[in-house]
């Protein structure tokens, strides 16, 4: 059984991703023994409508008919509405979490607004998912070009947003100093390994944050399915790491 923590439904603007159309997506999942994908949307990180944005991601997920994508708001506490945004994620579209792209949408983790957003986020009991990067700086188009979100103003908030439930997706830096374990011990906060590179790149994030905070997530379909399922087989990992990893970590932040 698999939780995949880090999937996107649509088109990616700046080229087509292959298997992204949706029958194609839920086929791939299931053949893996996927059993739920916690799912944004590739629009919520260029366009402006997000309320369109999370409209179309619910009727998207809920519509599949499988009750295997579980939808995952944009917000963008960059534009006005964005506290409605986060309402209607919680209230109409009952989303269980929200989805946040902090450098496509022009603004840093020491940003009040983002501290604001953490902190309603935490009140509706709505967990938080931080994406650093969605591509590598290599294959980025020019007029697009980001670097990684920086995480370290994170430490402050996480210490000061009580009930706040995060995940950090898509760290492409390799583990390095004490500032994810410091992340992972100051409160519920969860990483993945989509993006870490490398022969034995699980052993040595679990160097740094215990088992029970690390995630699977494939990124999919921007990356291969199978590529995160390698990281995972290649880790030498004992059976009750692996499954905490595979699904039960991930079922513990959402809940029954």
């Amino acid at each position: 059984m698999i939780i995949d923590t880090n999937v996107y439904v649509g088109q990616w603007p700046f080229r087509r991703l292959p298997g992204s159309a949706l029958p194609e997506l839920i086929a791939k999942l299931q053949s893996h023994g996927v059993t739920e994908a916690w799912a944004g949307s590739f629009e919520g990180v260029l366009q402006e409508d997000v309320a369109g944005v999370n409209e179309r991601l619910a009727a998207a997920c809920h519509g599949s008919g499988s009750g295997l994508l579980i939808p995952f708001g944009t917000v963008n506490p960059a534009l006005p509405d964005w506290r409605d945004d986060l309402r209607r994620c919680h209230e109409e579209h009952k989303m269980p979490g929200i989805r946040l792209h902090p450098s496509y949408h022009g603004y840093t983790l020491d940003d009040p607004r983002f501290a604001e957003l953490l902190l309603l986020a935490a009140e509706r009991s709505v967990a938080v998912q931080v994406v650093l990067n969605m591509e590598d700086e290599r294959t980025q188009h020019p007029l697009a070009a980001v670097k990684e979100v920086n995480t370290l103003p994170l430490l402050r908030l996480i210490f000061k947003t009580k009930g706040l439930r995060l995940m950090i997706q898509n760290r492409k830096r390799e583990p390095s100093g004490k500032l994810l374990g410091r992340l992972s011990y100051a409160g519920e906060v969860y990483f993945d390994f989509a993006m870490l590179e490398g022969v034995g790149a699980i052993p040595k994030l679990l160097k740094e944050i215990p088992s029970d905070r690390l995630l699977f997530g494939s990124h999919h379909p921007f990356f291969y399915f199978e590529s995160a399922l390698l990281k995972v087989k290649e880790a030498g990992l004992n059976e009750s790491q692996e499954n905490a990893i595979l699904s039960e970590n991930a079922s513990l932040i959402l809940g029954p």
